[in-house]
């Protein structure tokens, strides 16, 4: 005899999990248990209690800060969990009364209806090395913040560098010879050298144990092969990869571009089409790598050293999608630079094809299965 359904909506906090319950059936009644202590160990006694009713579990809470500890503990049970969207529940307009009690029972009434979209939850081993190129990014953030401040200071002071290349040896020697007016203001410049030399070794370190830990993850051969491509360094690579995880998972381009916040906006009805910006929704660490890369291709195609340094072993297939995305974004960039776009536009689209070059070289490569 198949057991019949319970839909349970999970509104998981710091401290506190919200806990409700929608039976099977279109008029079945949604409930509320309670709340319960934010530990694992607590949510196993209730477990235990609903599965005491002979009834089919399926879980259902929000992506949210206390990551997916409750997803694998309970899908390592044999659980049906899923971890949704909170930017793609449907929501009523006119509801104005918000509360734990209450989300807990629209998950479960809106798991039960299936009108919800469940996001993507990495691996152990992949959101490690997320993780890692997030705490690279992070890094790279401070430092440039510790550039803007060091400027700004000598730029209040009168003191402007007339040379081609910012925060180069010969910049650095500029700045050494720099005497502030008051020796207060000196030590500030000079606390501020020390604050930016500390961020730049810890953005060193950080990129050396990207190049240390990388070669023994699992996805390390679809991040090499992304490599073949221009503009694509390992960091590139390695952020792509590790925010997104399997790019074969999508069914074709065009969804990994729409899922990236790639693709044009859009705002028609009726006879008016609109389209505008790109839409940025998704994952924006992949975004901002990606119109990084996409600067390489405006400049004529070529294979330099470095690429064929990186091309080096990798299979002819994945060679040749390389060249085939710098004839194309290569002429793109020149094409839309002779119409008179804005760089920014046109980066922006090279960006978008570049990602599905990215999804054709994932689909040539083998992922090796580890248990």
């Amino acid at each position: 005899m198949r057991k019949s359904s319970m839909f349970v909506g999970l509104d998981v906090h710091k401290n506190s999990i919200e806990i409700a319950f929608a039976e099977a059936g279109r008029d079945g009644e949604v409930r509320s248990y309670g709340s319960i202590e934010g530990n694992l160990n607590a949510l196993d006694k209730v477990i235990r209690k609903l599965v005491s009713k002979g009834c089919e579990l399926h879980f259902v809470y929000e992506a949210g800060p206390c990551g997916y500890d409750v997803y694998r503990h309970l899908t390592a049970q044999g659980f049906d969990c899923v971890v949704v969207a909170p930017s793609k529940i449907p929501r009523q307009s006119g509801n104005r009364i918000k509360n734990d009690r209450r989300d807990a029972q629209m998950l479960a009434r809106l798991h039960r209806a299936g009108e919800l979209t469940a996001v993507y939850v990495p691996r152990v081993e992949d959101e490690a090395m997320r993780d890692l190129t997030r705490a690279r990014e992070d890094a790279k953030a401070v430092e440039r913040k510790a550039k803007q401040r060091i400027l700004a200071l000598l730029l209040r002071h009168g003191h402007r560098y007339a040379g081609r290349s910012p925060w180069s040896r010969a910049h650095f020697r500029w700045i050494s010879d720099i005497k502030m007016p008051h020796p207060a203001q000196q030590i500030v410049l000079q606390e501020s050298l020390d604050a930016l030399a500390e961020c730049t070794r810890r953005v060193d370190r950080l990129t050396e144990q990207i190049q240390h830990l990388s070669p023994q993850w699992r996805m390390f051969p679809v991040a090499q092969a992304l490599q073949a491509l221009r503009g694509v360094s390992l960091i590139v690579a390695t952020t792509t990869i590790a925010e997104i995880g399997d790019l074969t998972r999508f069914e074709g381009p065009g969804e990994l571009m729409s899922y990236l916040g790639l693709v044009p906006s859009e705002h028609s009805s009726g006879q008016t089409t609109k389209r505008g910006a790109i839409t940025k929704t998704g994952n924006g660490h992949v975004r901002r790598v990606l119109i990084e890369a996409a600067w390489a291709y405006r400049l004529p195609a070529r294979v330099s050293r470095k690429l064929q340094i990186r091309q080096e072993g990798l299979p002819q297939e994945v060679c040749a999608i390389s060249w085939k995305a710098q004839l194309r974004l290569c002429a793109r960039y020149k094409r839309f630079q002779a119409k008179g776009k804005p760089h920014q536009l046109i980066i922006t689209a090279i960006a978008r094809e570049l990602c599905a070059f990215m999804w054709a070289i994932a689909n040539e490569v083998q992922i090796p299965v580890k248990n």
